[in-house]
């Protein structure tokens, strides 16, 4: 019995081992996983699997939903506050944070640029959020390449939102083909709903009726066996999809 046991930890290590080469993890946690299996393996479903899977952005949506279903404009208010009081630049970052999420993208987008200049210009959720407001406030090319740089820096930093996001900024930006390849990748390699929208999201804006097509069926497929709180989860991407496939049918009209 104990050796089944220590067989059954050598293969958790082994799966969280592949996971680690498959999103570009430093080389060190092989060596935590093969030479401590138990521990290395729930270090690092601590430290990085779990904090990059869809169960834990799913948590975090739920609790960001819940707040701001009870009081839509609290967080905002807290932290212009804090950062008037006190202007430093952990507030900034909180400030801006909340700015893009209440959809003042162009006021974030100020604010993560201030930060950028500042000690912590290279932290990844401060390029990340800056991206995200860049592209939000029809910078599409300025999103890129931070997002790009976000990819050199840390290739395993929210692998998949990355990989989403520069898609949609490639896009926007008027380069089809480098977008494509982008949704394309990233479905292959997440398989997840997110990337499967986003990719239809891409293919009916761009024509690609046959993909597109194919993509919406898959999506149908999946969301049969949805929850309702699944669907509430997913309600921002579906207005998305269902504004593509509106867009395209006038245009063909």
């Amino acid at each position: 019995m104990p050796f089944v046991g220590l067989g059954l930890h050598f293969l958790v290590a082994i799966y969280f081992a592949i996971h680690a080469v498959r999103s570009g993890q430093q080389t060190y946690w092989l060596f935590i996983l093969f030479s401590f299996p138990l521990l290395g393996s729930i270090v690092y479903f601590l430290a990085i699997y779990l904090p990059d899977s869809r169960l834990e952005r799913s948590a975090r949506k739920v609790v960001a939903r819940a707040a701001k279903a009870l009081d839509p404009t609290r967080e905002l208010r807290e932290a212009r506050a804090a950062f008037d009081y006190t202007p430093t630049a952990q507030n900034q970052m909180r400030l801006a944070l909340a700015l893009l999420e209440a959809g003042q993208a162009d006021e974030a987008a100020t604010n993560y640029e201030a930060c950028l200049k500042g000690p912590f210009a290279k932290d990844l959720d401060i390029r990340w959020g800056a991206a995200r407001a860049w592209l939000a406030s029809g910078r599409p090319a300025q999103a890129v390449a931070q997002l790009q740089a976000i990819r050199a820096q840390d290739e395993g930093f929210r692998t998949e939102e990355v990989s989403l996001t520069l898609g949609r900024a490639l896009a926007e930006n008027g380069r089809p083909a480098e977008a494509r390849h982008e949704f394309e990748s990233a479905l292959a390699r997440f398989g997840s709903f997110e990337a499967r929208a986003e990719y239809a999201i891409w293919a009916t804006l761009n024509g690609e009726r046959e993909l597109a097509t194919r993509l919406h069926a898959e999506i149908q497929q999946a969301m049969a066996r949805w929850n309702r709180h699944t669907r509430e989860l997913n309600q921002a991407t579906l207005q998305r999809l269902q504004a593509a496939t509106a867009a395209a049918s006038r245009d063909t009209a």
